[in-house]
């Protein structure tokens, strides 16, 4: 099994939408990217911390590999807004990957490159990834315990003709 860590806007949104891809083992939402030891969501929520709203995301790389899961990721927000997602403004917020190697760098720069190429605008960052803090309690799995739907997360149509 291999570890992915992906932010995309509010948690909730983007933990339900991965828990659907068949290839997909588990994954536990947190916090990335924030010098703060042991953030609590009140803490990450001032924008303050520097750590954003992350999904780690552990796959079967027999079953997925982890250039269809950025793709998915891709898909599922827009990537294009700096700011933050949809109604959820803030530095929490924002588009970012976090990458285990240079391998992994390569896949999502391809990517990347290839939306541009499109005519998008593309304001997901690149950071390495160095630690994940995992969220309290109730924010795992949160969609499915509340029997509701995301707000602001949905999966898009991009047409990956050429990846």
């Amino acid at each position: 099994m291999k570890k992915a860590y992906f932010a995309a806007g509010c948690f909730w949104g983007v933990e339900h939408l991965f828990k659907k891809i068949t290839g997909v083992i588990e994954t536990t939402v947190g916090y990335c990217g924030g010098t703060l030891e042991y953030p609590t969501y009140e803490q990450v929520l001032t924008g303050k911390t520097g750590h954003l709203e992350t999904v780690e995301v552990v796959y079967d790389p027999k079953k997925i590999s982890f250039n269809e899961l950025v793709k998915i990721f891709f898909e599922i927000h827009d990537f294009t807004q700096e700011d933050g997602q949809g109604p959820d403004i803030g530095e929490q917020y924002r588009s970012v990957i976090f990458t285990n190697n240079k391998d992994e760098i390569e896949i999502i720069k391809k990517i990347i490159d290839y939306l541009q190429k499109q005519g998008y605008k593309v304001a997901t960052e690149i950071k390495p990834f160095e630690k994940f803090w995992k969220a309290e309690d109730y924010h795992q799995d949160y969609y499915s315990k509340k029997m509701q739907i995301p707000y602001c997360h949905y999966r898009r149509n991009i047409k990956w003709n050429e990846l």
